[in-house]
């Protein structure tokens, strides 16, 4: 009898540990409900988003598509965790970011997020394998010698493989941004994050970059969301949204 109950406990354990795992696996990795955001500027307040609603899910590529100051940047701060709304929530596969205190916030943004911007945001005295391998070096349980080699693994992924021991300024335009990405890809996240990503380059680099994070995502399975004010750049996505004054669209 002991045996029964026993293996029926086990059975019932079961059931609900593959319940909870396929309700994790169909949430979507980001998130975002009724997001709002306002700046206070003396005795004056400016709205710049005004109640969005955002799900991305695993693997998915989406294009956000608005003029200057539409609020894109902004959306994708607030996304990332790098600012909390004035209303609303984000999630980061299921989880609540503005219930986390900083230190936290910033273990989700290392795990789960990558960034890439419109200026590659290299640090100068550093080589290309240094960069990459910046994120990895932020977490006590990764040894230096495994960051700089998957550093040098994403660097040879980008087309880089020969520019390992180069510093910045030793780097073209495009070379520098495809450092920037491999950087956001070097901690596989499951999501990236593009801010204008192509916004400094001239076209031809811009679409082998934009060619380059779709292969990317495809290869490492991550999911990415790219803000953009130029459609012909966001063609490649699996879905395209269009803001304008903080506002979606229809």
């Amino acid at each position: 009898m002991s045996s029964l109950i026993g293996n029926a406990q086990q059975n019932n354990e079961s059931k609900v540990n593959d319940l909870t795992v396929n309700q994790q696996s169909s949430l979507p990795v980001l998130a975002a409900s009724k997001l709002s955001k306002t700046f206070n500027e003396g005795k004056n307040s400016v709205t710049v988003l005004h109640g969005l609603d955002l799900s991305v899910q695993a693997g998915e590529f989406v294009s956000i598509i608005g003029s200057s100051g539409s609020g894109k940047s902004t959306l994708l701060h607030l996304l990332g965790g790098l600012d909390l709304p004035t209303s609303g929530e984000v999630r980061v596969h299921g989880e609540l970011l503005s219930a986390m205190n900083e230190t936290k916030r910033g273990d989700v943004r290392n795990k789960s997020l990558g960034f890439v911007y419109q200026f590659h945001h290299l640090l100068g005295e550093f080589d290309a394998v240094e960069n990459v391998a910046m994120p990895l070096l932020f977490r006590r349980d990764v040894h230096v010698d495994e960051a700089r080699s998957q550093a040098i693994e994403l660097l040879k992924k980008v087309g880089l493989g020969h520019r390992l021991d180069h510093k910045p300024g030793e780097l073209s335009g495009g070379e520098r941004q495809r450092v920037a990405l491999a950087r956001a890809l070097v901690t596989r996240p499951s999501v990236v994050l593009a801010d204008e990503p192509t916004g400094n380059l001239d076209r031809k680099t811009a679409t082998d970059i934009l060619a380059l994070l779709g292969d990317l995502r495809r290869d490492l399975g991550m999911a990415l969301l790219v803000v953009t004010h130029d459609e012909s750049l966001a063609g490649a996505a699996d879905r395209i949204m269009h803001m304008q004054d903080g506002r979606w669209l229809s």
